[in-house]
């Protein structure tokens, strides 16, 4: 009785916190429901201006290409990304060696650079080979970070040699061995990877609004943001727009939390 007691500061803290964290999301739910005037005033309430605020936003925006265009970046650099990645993170373990653990330090040391000091050279290298208002620009930049590589590598520190040898010993190669054991092996870490991939990708901003000049190929981040760069903006309309925006990412994350941690917690380790 005593033990249970002690815990229960302890739930209640976490009880609050929990409340604390899905107040947002429960403002922008309510908020998606009601018109301008009632989230101004910070209605907690649901309403029934639902239609009407959906009405308003797919008049006023190109809600599915832009759906479809933030999908085709984000799950294109996904793909790219795990695949570059994982393999960046392989060698860098399975044929260690000192040059490798410079070259991994120089990687590490780019993360400093703020995105901003490269983007005027590298809308300059696009420009260059036409590829201006392509998705393709939005993704190529991203398939490669450090962070990922980082990932695998400490995540590879894991994987068993003694598979390696014997599977080499068995006579396959190493695309082979790459493709029918390390990637079911990891795939925790594949999974963690994805889910961070995805996210930072849906939810990129300055790069696309760089690169991306037309509306036609406009993403939800940028939808989000010509909602209200208006005189008068509808702040019902905007909560929607919002929320169409959050839900890709937070079915992605609900899908793969378990094998999110699983890969956080291995790489840690």
């Amino acid at each position: 009785m005593i033990k249970k007691l002690r815990e229960v500061p302890g739930y209640a803290f976490l009880g609050i916190w929990t409340v604390f964290s899905l107040f947002p999301l429960y403002f922008m739910l309510v908020s998606a429901t009601n018109t301008s005037q009632d989230v101004l005033s910070s209605r907690l309430l649901p309403g029934g201006a639902l239609f009407e605020n959906f009405v308003k936003l797919f008049q006023a925006q190109d809600v599915l290409r832009a759906m479809g265009s933030s999908a085709a970046i984000a799950l294109g650099t996904t793909v790219l990304a795990l695949v570059i990645c994982s393999i960046a993170g392989y060698g860098f373990e399975v044929y260690h060696s000192r040059g490798k653990d410079v070259l991994m330090a120089v990687l590490l040391l780019a993360m400093m650079i703020p995105f901003a000091a490269t983007m005027i050279p590298l809308f300059q290298v696009f420009a260059k080979l036409g590829l201006v208002n392509s998705l393709f620009a939005v993704i190529v930049p991203a398939i490669s970070t450090p962070l990922l590589i980082l990932l695998f590598r400490q995540s590879s520190r894991a994987f068993p040699t003694e598979i390696l040898e014997a599977a080499r010993v068995d006579g396959l190669n190493e695309l082979s061995i790459y493709a029918r054991i390390y990637i079911p092996t990891m795939r925790a870490t594949f999974a963690a990877a994805g889910v961070i991939t995805f996210m930072t990708a849906w939810n990129n901003y300055l790069w696309p609004r760089v690169i991306l000049i037309k509306n036609e190929v406009q993403t939800m981040p940028m939808l989000i943001v010509n909602l209200s760069a208006g005189y008068v903006t509808d702040y019902g309309v905007l909560m929607l727009a919002v929320l169409l925006a959050s839900l890709p990412t937070v079915v992605v994350f609900l899908i793969l939390q378990r094998q999110f941690a699983n890969g956080i917690t291995g790489a840690i380790k």
